[in-house]
C-alpha cells in the first residue's frame, strides 16, 4: 500500500509557512508597517534570514565578542571558523537565544534572538557538537517528544517523522534504542530532529567533530541532500577546512572580531601566493639561504622547508639556479583554507569549544511548554 506520508508531510510545511505569514502579518498590523518594512527596520534585507549587527558580548571584564557585523542570505549554507576563545561559539548561543548580548542587534529569521525569543526557537534547528539525545529511548520516541517541544500538530508528527528519517536514511531503525547507534548514525538522527519542525534555519555546531572520515563525508552527503530538499538556510561552525569548502560564505572570527569573510573560492584569492615546500640536504642553511637571496620569511613544517611567493611554479627554475644549496625535492600548491586561515588570524585552527548548552536547551524548552513543571 502507498504511503501518503510525504504529501501529509507536505500539507503540514505549508500550514507552517501560512502560520509565518500570519505572524509576520499581525506584527504589522501592530506596527502599522508592512512585513517587508518591519524586516528593514529590523536591519535585515528582504533577503537577510540572519543579521547581526554590532554584536558584542562580555563576560566581567572578558570581551567575547567584540562588535561583529555579518548577514547571512536565505538558501545560503554559511560557515564560522575561529580557534577557541574566538567566539564563534558566543556568536551561536547569542542567535539560538541561549545567552544575551552585552550591545548590538541580532535577527533571526525576522525576529530579534533578545525581545522574540520564542518566536526565534520555532523558527531555527539545533545540531549541538555534544549529543542531546536520549539514548535509552528509541529513535521514534526522541523525535516525537521533540515534536512535543515544537508544537508540532500531532495529525503531522508521523508524516513528517518519516520524512525527515527517510531523508537521513534512518525510517528502518526507527524502533531501535539510540543506544544501539553508531555515532554517525546518532549525529544523522540529530539532523532529522532538528528539521522535525520545518525550520527556516538549521545550526550546525561542529556538526562531525570525532566521526571518521568516511562517516563525515556522508553526513555532508545528507546535509547537501536536505538542502535541495527543504527550503533552509544553514549555519554552521567547524574547524575541518574541507568542510568548509562546502559552504556558500565563510566567516573568520578571531578574538571577538570578524577578520575575513566571503566565498572560499575569493577568500583563496585573497591570499594570491602559492605554498611551496622543498626538501634539502640542510633545512637550516636552506632557510637562511631564502632569507639572504630572495628576502623569503620560511619555516621548517611537517619535515620541509616551506614559504610563500606569487607564481611558485615560474619561481621553481630560479630557485634551483640561485638558492645555493641542493634541493632532493619541491613541491608547490595553490592557496587552501588552511593558508587563509593562518594568514589571517597568525594561528592554525583548533577544536571548537564545547559545552552543554544544548541539553540546557532542550530543559528550558520543555519546562516552556510544560508550564515550569519538571
Amino acid at each position: 500500500m502507498e504511503s501518503n506520508a510525504a504529501p501529509l508531510a507536505a500539507n503540514y510545511a505549508v500550514r507552517l509557512v501560512d502560520s509565518r505569514l500570519r505572524e509576520d502579518d499581525a506584527m504589522a498590523a501592530q506596527t502599522g508597517t508592512t512585513p517587508g518594512a518591519r524586516q528593514l527596520a529590523n536591519g535585515a534585507g528582504p533577503e537577510a534570514v540572519i543579521s547581526v549587527s554590532g554584536l558584542v558580548k562580555r563576560y566581567g571584564d572578558v570581551e567575547a565578542v567584540r562588535g561583529i557585523d555579518f548577514e547571512v542570505e536565505r538558501g545560503e549554507t554559511f560557515g564560522f571558523l575561529g580557534p577557541n576563545g574566538a567566539g564563534k561559539t558566543t556568536t551561536i548561543k547569542i542567535l539560538c537565544t541561549l545567552a544575551n548580548a552585552t550591545a548590538g542587534r541580532a535577527i533571526v529569521a525576522g525576529h530579534d534572538a533578545r525581545t522574540e525569543r520564542d518566536a526565534v526557537r520555532r523558527n531555527i534547528g539545533l545540531v549541538f557538537q555534544e549529543t542531546t539525545l536520549d539514548t535509552y529511548l528509541t529513535a521514534e520516541q526522541n523525535l516525537r517528544f521533540h515534536a512535543e517541544l515544537y508544537g508540532v500538530p500531532k495529525s503531522a508528527v508521523a508524516p513528517r517523522m518519516q520524512q525527515v528519517m527517510d531523508m537521513v536514511g534512518l525510517w528502518d531503525r526507527k524502533d531501535s534504542l539510540v543506544s544501539t547507534y553508531s555515532g554517525g548514525m546518532q549525529r544523522r538522527l540529530e539532523i532529522a530532529r532538528g528539521l522535525l519542525h520545518a525550520p527556516r534555519v538549521l545550526f550546525l555546531d561542529e556538526p562531525t567533530v570525532g566521526l571518521d572520515p568516511q562517516t563525515r563525508s556522508s553526513i555532508w552527503t545528507y546535509i547537501n541532500e536536505l538542502k535541495q530538499r527543504e527550503d533552509i538556510t544553514i549555519f554552521l561552525t567547524t574547524h575541518y577546512m574541507d568542510e568548509a569548502e562546502n559552504c556558500d560564505r565563510i566567516a573568520i572570527i578571531d578574538h571577538g572580531k570578524i577578520v575575513a569573510i566571503d566565498t572560499p573560492e575569493a577568500l583563496k584569492a585573497s591570499i594570491g601566493e602559492d605554498r611551496v615546500q622543498i626538501h634539502t640536504a640542510d633545512d637550516q642553511a636552506a632557510t637562511r639561504a631564502l632569507a639572504d637571496v630572495f628576502g623569503l620569511e620560511a619555516g621548517v613544517h611537517d619535515g620541509a622547508v616551506t614559504f610563500s611567493v606569487a607564481a611558485g611554479e615560474q619561481f621553481v627554475p630560479r630557485l634551483f639556479a640561485e638558492l645555493g644549496i641542493p634541493i632532493k625535492s619541491v613541491s608547490v600548491s595553490r592557496p587552501s583554507l588552511d593558508d587563509v586561515f593562518m594568514s589571517y588570524t597568525g594561528s592554525t585552527i583548533r577544536d571548537a569549544e564545547g559545552g552543554d548548552g544544548g541539553m540546557e536547551f532542550m530543559r528550558n524548552m520543555h519546562r516552556m511548554r510544560t508550564g515550569g513543571r519538571r
